[in-house]
């Protein structure tokens, strides 16, 4: 059985980006990533993606 891996991105590239989308100050006000909303993550999933097929 294969374990997922919780950290896929790296915390400097999820600051990165979240800062890029203005969702950053709500992570850094409330400590943590558990109150940002789905679709903001969405958000920087997709922009994750974008940046990696631009490395491709």
């Amino acid at each position: 059985m294969m374990s997922r891996n919780k950290n896929l991105m790296s915390e400097n590239l999820k600051e990165e980006i979240a800062k890029e989308l203005g969702v950053y100050e709500k992570v850094k006000q409330d400590g943590g990533w558990g109150n940002v909303s789905s679709k903001e993550c969405g958000s920087m999933i997709a922009k994750a993606i974008e940046i990696a097929n631009r490395k491709v």
